[in-house]
């Protein structure tokens, strides 16, 4: 049996390298053509490219989504984009419109086409569908449940993927037009203003329901589903997918190396205990986020899972430096600043090869070896003596 596959998103080329650094078997990733998530930076074919060679040196796939919904006008240049990715190594794209699927089948290309979760495929009989069509995957939609995704997986059609954090759909995934009706932007074209997270006045006839100093909104709680990987490895899925083309290298970087170590740990021990599920939840929340819940998982969200007041992401400023280099001799760390710390005083180091460790920073000094009382200039390049682990790559953040 193959290990199962942990997929990270990725909104640019930094984001991606660091996805993979910190556990990634595959990322996947934007064009600057026929791919949702408009709003993230999305790569050109020269990053993609670079990508590829940077992936395959660390044994890890590329995933590229052309999961637009087209209309006829953005079909132009799809032929050459897909001949393109071909060429340049691509493992697999994702894909919302059966035209393209069946383009590249097609074309000859040697890249795997995995059906996008915007088709909603819920059942055995869709996926069996997919097969005939020739295709190498089927991303589930994220309203199956956990039977469903059993079920699914004892037919053994196709490799199946699911996903297991990110951001939730308080519609039918794919489905909703509250963006088009409202602001005339196309979430299955790449442009959805998320307009079920505004803030609305809750009417019934002329008496408003809602507070007005605490506005209705009607957004879902973040997926987050540690205490569900170790069935969706027992079950035989092929993939767990992690969602946020729009997350900061921060969080994929906690993120990712939180489900790599439980992942790595139930295939090492058979199972996951309580202790290591309860230290991957804390290592999870330690990340920027929204509030979380199992989706579908558990059955049919209740109202505990939504969010309709509060709703907005939180933003920690927790990760605090970068590691940047190491001279083992001097045992001096170069960081680079992303927010606000006091030298002397306790922090926490994290890496690609690192668990979480306490560690005491010292003085810290300038490039021009001035002491710093403070350090809150993002993007400073900063010195100071380390003992403890470290490596490049690795990331500092204040302790809760």
């Amino acid at each position: 049996m193959n290990k199962i596959e942990l997929l990270a998103p990725a909104g640019n080329l930094e984001k991606a390298k660091i996805a993979i650094l910190y556990g990634a078997d595959a990322v996947y990733i934007g064009g600057k053509q026929f791919s949702l998530r408009s709003r993230a930076s999305n790569f050109s074919i020269d990053e993609i490219a670079e990508l590829v060679k940077f992936a395959n040196a660390h044994n890890s796939h590329v995933h590229v989504t052309v999961n637009m919904l087209p209309h006829e006008s953005d079909l132009d240049g799809i032929e050459e984009y897909l001949i393109t990715l071909d060429s340049i190594g691509v493992h697999a794209i994702i894909v919302a419109s059966p035209s393209i699927m069946m383009l590249a089948k097609k074309l000859g290309c040697k890249f795997e086409v995995h059906v996008s979760t915007q088709h909603s495929s819920t059942n055995s009989s869709a996926a069996r569908f997919w097969k005939e069509k020739g295709m190498d995957r089927v991303v589930l939609a994220r309203e199956c449940q956990m039977d469903d995704i059993r079920s699914i997986c004892e037919e053994n059609i196709l490799p199946i993927e699911v996903f297991i954090h990110g951001g939730m759909c308080i519609s039918f995934s794919g489905r909703c037009v509250l963006s088009n009706h409202m602001t005339l932007r196309d979430a299955n074209r790449g442009g959805c203003a998320q307009s079920c997270r505004w803030k609305y006045h809750l009417m019934d006839g002329q008496t408003e329901l809602s507070d007005p100093t605490n506005l209705f909104s009607m957004s879902s709680k973040d997926l987050q589903a540690v205490d569900y990987i170790e069935n969706f490895i027992h079950m035989g899925v092929a993939s767990l997918k992690i969602e946020g083309r729009m997350k900061s290298a921060y969080y994929l970087a906690t993120v990712v190396s939180s489900y790599r170590m439980l992942i790595d740990y139930i295939y090492e021990h058979g199972h996951a205990d309580v202790e290591i599920i309860e230290r991957v939840k804390k290592e999870i929340a330690k990340a920027e986020n929204r509030p979380t819940g199992p989706g579908f998982y558990n059955g049919l969200p209740k109202h505990k899972i939504q969010l309709y007041q509060d709703h907005d992401e939180t933003v920690t400023q927790e990760y605090v430096a970068i590691v940047q280099d190491y001279d083992k001799e001097s045992q001096m760390a170069t960081l680079q600043v992303k927010n606000h710390f006091m030298p002397n005083q306790d922090l926490e180091i994290f890496g690609p090869h690192i668990l979480s460790t306490i560690v005491h920073v010292g003085d810290v000094y300038d490039s021009e070896e001035n002491v710093l009382e403070v350090c809150n200039k993002p993007m400073q390049i900063v010195h100071t003596k380390w003992s403890g682990p470290i490596e490049v790559d690795a990331m500092i953040r204040k302790i809760r």
